[in-house]
């Protein structure tokens, strides 16, 4: 029976025991299993499950929205283009963190959303793209068997914001409208195949829920819990190095404001907070705390507190980049930097060794 793990995650559980016989008798030292069970249940009928489908129905409005665009091609249809875009964006950031799954068969995730694209070969294509302004291009189907840098939020951020963007306005039925609206539908699609896997009764829902010889995902109560360490630690680790370091690394360091993700929409620290409130919400939500032994009840509110933090100081990040990584701006993305990287060690080293697990990364990317 084949068990699916995402590509990126490379977990390792180590028992806190003193022999290998012993590790594989015992569960880890400090990891509350009777917790695990509900813990479970929590994450998927609670997080997962109503995150993609917020997803997937806010996709449906873009599509709408950009249909409603198509035929009108007023300033207000564009404007609520743009705002239900917005929304998406957020729909998506939040349930985004969850890289494990269904999301990452079939590569639906790169679908939805190709990031980073660090030579600007995807934006290459969507330019040539919309130059050629090939009817048949424009559809669902279309769209679906191209490239994915032609396919997700980052292609559709370029037709609603990128150059030439303004020629929406005036126009009824114009090919870069059209073709955004086969990009949003196509987006709408992917995220109900994801919604309809997990929807499922006995599919990966299931799977999830049980851990042991009946799971397609999980041996035992251990690997289900090293799989949400891991969709937090890795979704953490995304904030700090796909979404902030991918254009600031420090103030030594030249920033690269066009590597940032939507900045052309502005929605880079939009995107952030949701990310970091869809991790909090599987945190909270899912009752992670559970599983930490009665004397480790201290992690759980610092880690609390490290997400309270970064959510305050999302916000006051300038939305426009330019500005953001301006010399009188830099101090607040200094202190971002040093309060993701707190949260990364605050879950993956006092967290997870309070539980008894640790985990370890090994990222493909070439970073």
């Amino acid at each position: 029976m084949m068990r699916l793990w995402h590509p990126l995650l490379c977990l390792t559980l180590i028992g806190l025991a003193t022999s290998a016989a012993a590790q594989t008798a015992t569960p880890p030292a400090g990891l509350n299993e009777d917790a695990v069970p509900a813990v479970m249940q929590r994450a998927v009928d609670e997080v997962i499950r109503p995150g993609y489908r917020n997803m997937q129905q806010s996709a449906a409005r873009l599509t709408t929205a950009m249909k409603d665009l198509c035929s009108d091609g007023t300033q207000q249809t564009l404007d609520k283009a743009k705002s239900t875009f917005d929304d998406t964006i957020r729909y998506w950031s939040i349930i985004e963190i969850v890289q494990t799954g269904p999301v990452i068969q079939d590569n639906l995730f790169e679908h939805i959303l190709f990031y980073p694209d660090r030579k600007g070969v995807g934006l290459k294509q969507v330019q040539a793209l919309i130059a050629k302004a090939d009817p048949n291009d424009a559809t669902v189907d279309a769209i679906a068997g191209k490239s994915v840098a032609l396919q997700g939020l980052t292609a559709l951020e370029y037709v609603l914001y990128g150059n030439g963007s303004d020629d929406l306005v005036g126009q009824k039925g114009s090919f870069r409208c059209l073709y955004g609206e086969a990009v949003a539908g196509n987006i709408q699609r992917e995220a109900g195949e994801v919604v309809a896997a997990w929807e499922k009764p006995d599919g990966v829902q299931a799977s999830w829920k049980h851990p042991g010889p009946q799971s397609n995902d999980f041996m035992d109560n251990k690997e289900a819990v090293t799989a949400l360490l891991g969709i937090l630690v890795h979704g953490a680790e995304n904030v700090r190095d796909q979404r902030l370091e991918q254009f600031y690394k420090g103030k030594d360091t030249a920033p690269r404001p066009r590597m940032a993700i939507y900045w052309r929409s502005k929605n880079t620290w939009k995107s952030m907070a949701a990310n970091l409130e869809g991790l909090r919400t599987l945190w909270q939500k899912a009752g992670m705390a559970e599983l930490l032994p009665p004397d480790k009840q201290s992690i759980a509110a610092s880690i609390d507190e490290d997400f309270k933090s970064l959510l305050d100081s999302v916000p006051k990040l300038n939305p426009d980049i330019d500005v953001a990584i301006s010399d009188a701006e830099k101090a607040k993305l200094d202190t971002l930097l040093a309060e993701s990287r707190d949260l990364i060690t605050r879950i993956s080293d006092e967290y997870g060794a309070a539980i008894g697990l640790s985990a370890g990364f090994s990222f493909s990317d070439g970073d």
